[in-house]
Parts: structure tokens; C-alpha cells; sequence
């Protein structure tokens, strides 16, 4: 589980409701973390997964970590996998492969 800046943060990050399985479907949920990439946005309740990026925490103003979305994709390239064509490893799903790759 990742450890995140602050206990407000991890609360809505790590948000979880009874009645929706979507984040994007609870009016509740206010903040989407992806582990793969370490990137966190605020949920944009237009009915869609729209989220705006942000890089430091609305609780504590703290700096967020620095995204590794090109760096997942260089990993996955480096494999000669491509993630909109092939099947992407387990690893790859979550933040697994940032502590294999380190």
C-alpha cells in the first residue's frame, strides 16, 4: 500500500464507498491515485474519468511525488512490450515495477 503524504490525503486516496464501485461514480470521492504512474488528480464528476493532475496536496501543501508515467512506458518499451497492443504484465499494474526496476 503506498504511503501517502499526510492522513487526509491517504483518506481520499484511498477512499472507498459502499454504494459505488467507481470512484468517478461517487460524488464523495474527491481525489484519483494512480499507483502505477505515482500520480494523484482531483476527480472531475462530469459522469466520465476526467481528473485534474496535481502536484502538491490540497491538506498539507506538501510536493506530491513526480510522476512516473514516461517512465513506465519506457520500462514497458524496453521489454518490447506495447501497452496498447500486447497483454501488460501484473507488475505493471500497480507500483510493483517501481520497486523492481529500481
Amino acid at each position: 500500500m503506498t504511503r501517502h503524504c499526510c492522513e487526509a490525503m491517504t483518506r481520499h486516496a484511498d477512499w472507498h464507498c459502499d454504494s459505488h464501485n467507481d470512484p468517478f461514480a461517487c460524488p464523495d470521492a474527491l481525489v484519483d491515485f494512480s499507483a502505477k504512474f505515482q500520480e494523484y488528480g482531483l476527480i472531475v464528476h462530469d459522469g466520465g474519468t476526467s481528473r485534474i493532475g496535481i502536484d502538491f496536496c490540497p491538506w498539507c501543501g506538501q510536493r506530491l511525488p513526480e510522476s512516473q508515467r514516461d517512465r513506465w512506458f519506457d520500462e514497458l518499451e524496453a521489454r518490447g512490450i506495447d501497452p496498447w497492443e500486447d497483454d501488460v504484465p501484473a507488475e505493471f499494474q500497480d507500483d510493483t515495477w517501481l520497486r523492481s526496476a529500481s
